[in-house]
Formats: structure tokens, sequence, C-alpha cells
């Protein structure tokens, strides 16, 4: 062969190669990675006036610093306009509490306390008493209105402008314990000093003498409630004020992990203080109810729920441990008083979150009648039910007999009533959905709710009868519909957004077949300027027999390279396998991106997310990177075998949970993986909070085994490919700690295959454009690098 000939078959191979490795896209991680504004501008929190006519907004196309409130007037839906300031002062609080009719509200502002009156449309300053009032709600006689000031209970009579103060409640010791308690020291030493000093002993003789002159000619107090180590919070007042119910609390976090700052404006390395460890949380809450005929404070009583004794089924993996049978820490929540004040309940989980009980609170003695248990060998959870300290879907119908909560007894969470008398219960949705947000019409006949009923990737808004029935659909756009419902009821003002569409306002008449109609427009031009794809839907089958979902990104023919790239989420229970803007807006970007360079990206809702019910929710129980991890494998299997991926090149990245499954696939999986980028990652979960880690593993010193197969520092031995850790140094959720440990443990081993890349101003959710620049550069570096040789 001559010279020539070979000339020319080496420039047509390296053409070849060229024109395999240097596909563009007209996105770069520069852009993508920018300040967000330049996408354009997004209504966030929307809200009403008070009168239904106009919709107020969080916008900002100005990018004004402090200023982001706008409006759109039901009289003119063309004309956006920026509140004024003098504007935005009389706007009535969209927070506050209601009379029966929904004709007055109260709400405070700046500590006072106001009225707001519909048909007069204007506020009045009922009481300001120089501190912050809270919690103020209208009484079954509405000319009465009770407050919590300064811990205690008051009620003001609005017709005869008096004040009267409930409960006399102290956070301090009894007079008695605060005395001082003297050592046998201590009494020698008084007893010498006064047998040998006539002055002192006169003078305490006649201290005494008039201490009880004082104690015998005193009036008598009115009771008071020392709540002695205890804090107040939380206190009901009851519809006729004849009972106040208050939450004490012991707080006990344990100990707090310091987080250094290297970058302190000061020049010295500051220590951040951040949260405890996992196991830490001592935290004691009890519910008490003062009783104000009585004048007597009586403690609830939760020593008679079911199940109060109940060993987790965990415990049968530790034959060798002797387990007490004793009655499991509590935490009462607030009570919730019918509107009549006759009955109240109170929501009441159990610390290690394996149960939920609902009961019907005795206010005359404290006692409780369970009305609802919902148990959970993992862990209680899911939408609509709250979480330890209360919140959730719970409250009393207009009956003042049956109450509505939500459940995940069926395995998805739905809407349910019961009556309390009879103790008959009755699911009002039923379904392989969730139920999400559901309120009572004004009139209380009807629901309005949220759903999944469509599909997991869509949120619909329905109308619903009070007892059940069928759901009418009020919202059609695919995707996310997040509806704000006018005051009456007239209207819904709709945030509505897909896959590949940010968020934008509509508004439409309740109920009616016309299509909404788009009140905003905000995406920029060079935002509009790029095709974003709309991810496939896919299901596909795990090991386990499971339907995965996932999001799929395949390149064009002409660009694919036979190379994949899983995105995982973070959060853990989070879902992104929707039809929605995603949260990971700038994952959803770059892997747009990645797509344009030939790589097939997807992005699995593994188990753990949320939007599939109970068993999805916690499937990852006692062993975080089991089923999480193995779901990410059968996604790459489907890759191999239906879109012709090469088995030798598939990469894996994610942050804080997907940080940490992208190093348990790494460390576990390493003929699947070949390089994965880590960010913000827990590498060893009994150093995350308590809060989080102990729903899923337990405690560490009670579960063992569940934290050592699930932290990734156990593993760390597997690593054979390329991988990226990058971590934020002021990161105060998953502290830089983590990766410290890590870092020497992969040293140790004599790995070398490996880098990290710190962040020094940086904590959990990067702020700076050019720390996430920076971030995803190597990224992209990482997987052209290991993934295709260039």
């Amino acid at each position: 062969m001559n010279r020539s000939l070979r000339v020319v078959l080496f420039t047509l191979v390296a053409l070849s190669n060229y024109a395999l490795f240097a596909q563009t896209s007209s996105l770069s991680v520069e852009k993508i990675m920018k300040d967000p504004k330049w996408m354009g501008t997004f209504p966030e929190r929307i809200n009403w006036d008070t009168k239904s006519k106009t919709i107020y907004f969080n916008y900002n196309p100005e990018e004004n610093p402090s200023d982001s409130l706008y409006k759109i007037s039901l009289s003119n839906l063309d004309k956006i306009e920026k509140v004024s300031l003098a504007e935005r002062k009389n706007i009535t609080s969209p927070y506050g509490s209601w009379n029966v009719d929904e004709t007055k509200k109260l709400y405070t502002e700046n500590g006072a306390l106001y009225v707001y009156d519909l048909k007069k449309d204007q506020s009045q300053l009922l009481i300001d008493l120089g501190g912050r009032l809270g919690n103020p709600s209208f009484l079954a006689d509405e000319d009465q209105i009770a407050f919590e000031f300064n811990n205690n209970a008051y009620v003001f009579d609005t017709e005869a402008g008096k004040l009267e103060k409930l409960t006399q409640i102290k956070e301090e010791k009894t007079p008695e314990e605060r005395e001082k308690k003297h050592s046998e020291k201590d009494k020698w030493l008084q007893n010498e000093n006064l047998s040998l000093l006539q002055i002192v002993r006169e003078r305490e003789k006649q201290d005494s003498l008039s201490k009880a002159y004082r104690e015998m000619t005193a009036d008598s107090e009115s009771y008071t409630f020392y709540a002695g180590d205890w804090s107040v919070s939380g206190l009901q007042i009851a519809p006729k004020a004849d009972f106040v119910t208050l939450m004490l609390m012991k707080r006990d976090r344990g100990e707090s992990t310091n987080v250094p700052n290297y970058v302190d404006a000061s020049g010295y390395t500051e220590e951040l203080r951040a949260r405890s460890k996992v196991g830490d949380d001592k935290t004691e809450v009890t519910l008490a109810v003062y009783n104000i005929k009585k004048d007597t404070v009586y403690y609830v009583n939760t020593s008679k729920l079911p199940g109060i004794k109940d060993l987790p089924d965990y415990t049968k993996d530790y034959p060798d441990k002797e387990w007490e049978e004793k009655e499991r820490e509590v935490i009462v929540s607030q009570a919730t008083f019918s509107d009549d004040g006759s009955k109240a309940i109170v929501n009441i989980r159990s610390k290690d979150n394996k149960d939920r009980w609902i009961a019907l609170l005795n206010l005359e003695d404290g006692s409780l009648k369970t009305l609802d248990r919902q148990r959970d060998e993992a862990w209680i959870a899911g939408p609509g039910i709250g979480w330890s300290f209360g919140g959730g879907t719970l409250g009393w119908l207009p009956d003042n007999k049956h109450i509505y909560f939500q459940s995940e007894a069926s395995g998805y969470s739905h809407l349910y009533v019961l009556d309390v008398t009879t103790g008959a219960k009755k699911a009002l949705t039923e379904g392989e959905y969730e139920v999400f947000d559901p309120f009572l019409s004004k009139d209380k006949k009807s629901w309005f709710l949220t759903t999944s009923e469509v599909g997991p990737g869509e949120r619909h808004f329905y109308k619903m009868p009070v007892m059940g029935g069928s759901m009418k659909k009020l919202t059609n756009f695919p995707g996310n519909n997040e509806v704000s419902l006018s005051p009456d009821e007239k209207y819904m003002a709709i945030r509505n957004s897909f896959s590949n569409k940010p968020w934008e306002l509509y508004l439409k008449k309740t109920g009616s077949k016309i299509d909404a109609q788009q009140l905003t427009s905000g995406q920029s031009e060079e935002f509009k300027a790029y095709d974003w794809r709309v991810p496939q839907n896919i299901t596909f089958k795990a090991d386990d027999g499971a339907m995965v979902p996932a999001r799929l990104y395949v390149p064009e023919a002409s660009a694919k390279n036979n190379a994949a790239v899983v995105f995982v989420h973070g959060a853990g229970y989070l879902q992104n396998a929707h039809k929605w803007w995603s949260t990971y807006f700038r994952e959803y970007m770059f892997n747009n991106m990645l797509t344009d360079l030939g790589y097939t990206v997807i992005d699995i809702d593994y188990r753990a997310s949320s939007g599939y019910g109970r068993d999805w929710r916690t499937g990852i129980y006692r062993h975080m990177g089991g089923k999480d991890l193995s779901d990410q494998i059968d996604g790459v299997e489907y890759l191999i075998e239906n879109y012709d991926i090469n088995p030798e090149k598939v990469g894996i990245y994610g942050g804080s949970y997907g940080g940490f499954i992208t190093l348990m696939a790494l460390f576990n999986e390493p003929e699947t993986f070949k390089a994965g980028a880590a960010l913000r990652s827990v590498t060893d979960w009994a150093h995350y909070n308590h809060g989080y880690t102990a729903n899923i593993l337990n405690e560490p010193s009670q579960d063992p085994i569940a934290y050592k197969r699930s932290s990734p520092i156990y593993f760390a031995e597997g690593l054979e490919g390329d991988l990226l850790i990058e971590h934020g140094m002021v990161d105060t959720n998953v502290h830089f700690q983590d990766v410290v440990r890590l870092t020497q443990r992969l040293i140790e081993l004599e790995k070398d295959n490996w880098e990290l890349a710190v962040y020094p101003v940086e904590s959990h959710g990067f702020i700076e454009p050019s720390s996430w620049t920076d971030e995803y550069k190597r990224i992209l570096k990482l997987f052209n690098e290991s993934l295709l040789n260039k």
C-alpha cells in the first residue's frame, strides 16, 4: 500500500472517529447552569383577594431583588400589574380563621389582632397587647374571640370590650420546687451560724414570723399550672372556652455537629451549628387538658392505646438480645375540637413511627378512646398523613359526629370518614392512586381534592359529594394542575406545567367545560429557542416482577453513541418520572444536552419514590441500596436489551440520595456501571439526621444490621470504575465529614480511580452558578472520558 493511500485511509478513519465523538449540542453546561432567570419568569405563590376579583402571585419580570408581587384583575385578564407598596400594605392576609358563615376573618399582623369584614371589605384592629398574639379563633358565641398570648389563653368579648385571661400557666417550677434544697452540710453550717450570731438569729426569726403572717392574711390565689421543665406550645381553646389543651415539650436533640466554614467574611474559620446524628433525638412531648371550670390540669393518658407495647418485627433478627416489653414513647398532637365544642380528637404517633392512632379525647379526665389505628412495620407516612407533631388531613364534618382523615390502610393514601359514635369507617376514595390536599367547600356539602387517578404522572383537581360518590374532574390540561380556588369558589387559578414547559398561570370557571385561559407566558426567547424534549414515560419490569416507572431520553440515530447514563433523583421519597416540570430542571436540561451528544438517558422512579403508594414508598425499609439500587440495574438491562446500549459504556450520577445510590452502584455493581458522579452524597447513614433515617433504618444501636448493609463506606473496596465525588464544604444537611471519612477509606484501600471536588462556599443546595457549572463540567468530562474514551 503506497503512502498516499495510507494517508487517505487514516484521514477517513480520523474523520469517522471525529464524527462518532464530536456530536454537538446548542446547549452548553455554562448556559444551563447559569442563574435560572435566563429561562424566564414563572408565577409562584398564587393567592386571591378576599372578594374573588384579583389574583396575586410572585412573578418579577423586572428582576427586583425585594419586590416581586404582581396581580391580574378578573376585569382585565390581559394586564399583569405590579402591586404598589401602598396597595400591598392594604392587602388582607390570605391566612387566618373565618367564622362559620365566612363573613368575618381573624388574622394577626405585627403581633396585633385584626378582624376583616367581608361585606364591608375592611379590616379593624381588635387588640394589641404589645407582643405576638397567636392562634386566634371565633368561639361558638362569635362575639367572643379566643387567642394565645405569652403561653396563656385569653378571650376577648368584642361587644363588651372585655378581655379575660382563661389560664394561669407559668413556664417555671412550683414555689416548693424552687426552694433551695439544703444538704446535711448546709444545714449544719446554718445551725452553727445561728447559734453563734445573735443578730442573725433574731432577724431569721422575724423573717419567719413575717412570712407566716403574710400567708395567713393573703387572699387565696387562683390555680396556677407550673410547667416546670416542660416548654408550653400549641394552646387550643375549645369553642365554648371551657377547656384548653396545651402541648408540653422537652427538647433534647442530642449533641449537634459543627460544620467549619473556612471562607467566613471574618477571615477566621467559624463553626456553623448543625444537626445531631440519628439516634440522638430524645425529645419528649405530651398533651395536657386545662379544665377551666374545675381550675385544674391533667395529662392525656396514652397507656391504654391498642398495641402500645408492641415490639417491631425487626427485633426477630436479634434473638440474642433481650427486648423489654414496655410502653413505647408517643407524641400527642394538638386537639381538634368539633364545631359545637362537645368533642375533641387527637392524632398520636409512636416515636418509632410505626403506629398512628386517631383517638377521641375525654375532656373531663384526659382518657382516650381509639377510633383508628394505622400500623406499618416500616414507617407511617404518605400524602395527607402528617408527621409526628400532627398536620395532614384531619378534622370534623359539620354534623359534629363524623371525622375525616387520610390513611394508607389500603396501600394508597385515601380520604376516609368515621362516625365517632358508632366507629363505622368509610373510604370516600379508593383505587391505585393517591389523594392530595382535600378540603371542604364553603357550604360543607362537597370536597375539593387533587388526585393522581388519571395516572401517577399527572395531577388533577376534582369535586366530590361530602359523603363520597362520583368525582367530577375540574381540570383537563396534561401534567400537574395546582389549583387555587377563589374564595367564592366560582373560579380556579391554575398553575400548570408539562414535562418540557415550566409553570404558567391559567384561569377557568369552576366546573366549566371550556378550556382554561392562559394568563402568563414567561419563557424567555433564549429558552424557547431550544426544542426541549418531552421524555418518554415508560415502565420496565424489575427482577422481582414490579413495573418500574421511568423517564427516557433517546438520541437521534445519527448521534447515538451506544452509551447510557442513569440519572438518580434525590430525596428518596420524591417523584421525577412524571409529566410536569421537574424540580430537577437543571438535570432535565443536562439530560437534554447528553442526549444531543448521543447518550441514552434514563431517569427512574426507583423503590422509595413518591406517587406510587405505601409498598413502593417502604420498599427500602432496613436496606437502602437494596431494591432502590436493583431498580437502576434492571433499568440498564432494559436499555441494553431494547436500545442497543453497549454494556461497557454505562454511567450513573445523582445528588444527595442520588449520590448515595451512585456510590452503592460503583461499589457493589462494578460490572454494570463503569463511571459515576456522586454529588453531596450520604456515605454512612449512622451520620445522617434522626427524623429521616430512623424511619427507614430504625436506630443504629437497635438495628445495626440495617445500617451496615445500607452504608456505602462499608463497600468501598468494591470500587473498580471511575468515581467523581463532589461536595459542598459548608453542607449542613449531609455534612462534608461524610466524604472526608469516605476519602480516608479509599486512601487506605489504595484506590486510585477516583477524585474529590470540593466547593468551599456551598451548602447542600448549591447557589452560585459558577459552582453548578464547575460541578457539571466535571460530570460531562467524566462520562466523555470514561465511557467514550474522548
